[in-house]
C-alpha cells in the first residue's frame, strides 16, 4: 500500500508491516586530476549545509547508468571521460531500494552541460587525504558514495 508520493521518492507499507522507500538509481563519478579528486560543494537541503560531494545524480527514467554518469559529469562539472563501473550498491537496504552506480572517469576532457536549475555547485579539486581528514573529523559534510570514491582514490 502506498503512504506516500512525492517528487523524488515514495513510501509503501509492505503486509509484513514493513515500510519502504521507493527511490529512482542514482550515479556518481570518481575522477582523479594530479592526485586531487573532482568533487563540487552544494547546499544540501536534508541536512540545511553545505556539502562535498563527488559529481552525482539520479538516474533518469528509460536511461542507461553509464549515460546517467556522463550527463551528471558534464552538468554539475562541464567534463566527460572514459567510464569504469567501480561498484553497485544499496545505501540503506533496510528501509531503501535506491541503487548506486559509482563509476571512474578518465581522460577528463571539456564537455557542455546545464546544471539542474534549482543547484548551484562549486567545482573543487581536493586532495583525497584531506578530504578523507575532513570527513572523518565531520569537517566536511559528505555522502557515502564521496566517501566511496574517496577511499577508491587513496588505494
Amino acid at each position: 500500500m502506498e503512504a506516500f508520493r512525492g517528487k523524488l521518492l515514495s513510501v509503501h507499507l509492505l503486509e509484513n508491516g514493513y515500510e519502504v522507500v521507493d527511490h529512482a538509481p542514482a550515479v556518481a563519478v570518481v575522477a582523479l586530476r594530479e592526485g586531487k579528486l573532482l568533487c563540487v560543494r552544494q547546499f544540501r537541503h536534508a541536512i540545511g549545509s553545505m556539502t562535498v560531494e563527488i559529481p552525482a545524480g539520479l538516474i533518469e527514467p528509460g536511461e542507461e547508468p553509464a549515460a546517467a554518469a556522463q550527463r551528471e559529469l558534464a552538468e554539475e562539472c562541464q567534463l566527460g571521460g572514459q567510464l569504469e563501473l567501480l561498484a553497485r550498491y544499496y545505501p540503506s537496504p533496510g528501509f531503501c531500494n535506491e541503487e548506486l552506480w559509482v563509476f571512474s572517469a578518465s581522460e577528463l576532457a571539456e564537455a557542455e552541460g546545464e546544471p539542474d536549475q534549482d543547484e548551484e555547485l562549486e567545482v573543487l579539486w581536493v586532495a583525497p587525504e584531506e578530504l578523507l581528514a575532513g570527513l572523518r573529523s565531520g569537517q566536511i559534510a559528505g555522502s557515502s558514495t564521496t566517501l566511496i570514491g574517496t577511499l577508491w582514490a587513496l588505494r
